[in-house]
């Protein structure tokens, strides 16, 4: 297993660079994006993930390793190969990432290429606990890079509805306000906010 590559950018293209380390190039996908692609004449770190399947096998790599852990979560949900994981990390940042499978925005994962309602809808169920185990929980906190949306009107409603039913204010808070959608009613909020306490 290669877990990191370090060498000179000597090669991009599109969703891929080519690293030398010691007289050899490696040709490694990365997403859309990555700082990979705005690499100098310096050495770089690239963190890796091999995938070995019949046909050959693939490098995919990044230039942190919050991007490779989300990239190792992704690939473990059915249906999500290299390639899809790839799309997403291309279309949403780790961060963005995290928040929108913990508050089930379902709907921010499809804004990467090739992914539909279903494998988002996977993606969220199959890692909101897995993410928790990792610590990205509501009441743990979301990544503090994930501006949060203000606690009022509709989210009010839905943090009292959660204080209601045993939760402390400031997880609820915390948790109503990781949800991305702006247009919900105090209902939904709350039964998507609920669902991060489980």
């Amino acid at each position: 297993m290669i877990h990191y590559i370090k060498g000179k950018i000597t090669e991009t293209s599109q969703g891929m660079v080519v690293i030398e380390n010691n007289g050899i190039g490696y040709e490694v996908y990365v997403p859309l994006g990555d700082a990979a692609y705005k690499a100098g004449d310096g050495e770089v770190t690239i963190y890796t993930s091999m995938q070995v399947k019949e046909d050959g096998i693939t490098l995919f790599g990044f230039s942190d390793r919050t991007a490779l852990t989300m990239f190792d979560l992704l690939v473990t949900v059915s249906g999500v190969g290299g390639k899809g994981a790839m799309a997403i990390l291309s279309a949403l940042t780790p961060s963005e990432l995290q928040k929108a499978v913990i508050s089930g925005n379902y709907k921010a994962i499809t804004t990467a290429n090739g992914i539909g309602k279903k494998i988002a809808e996977r993606i969220i169920l199959e890692l909101r606990d897995k993410m928790e185990k990792l610590g990205y929980t509501a009441s743990s906190g979301i990544s503090p890079a994930v501006k949060q949306a203000p606690i009022i009107g509709e989210r009010a409603k839905a943090v009292n509805m959660l204080i209601a039913t045993g939760a402390n204010k400031s997880d609820a808070e915390k948790a109503v306000a990781s949800i991305e959608d702006d247009s919900l009613k105090a209902g939904q909020y709350f039964m998507l906010a609920a669902k991060m306490f489980k």
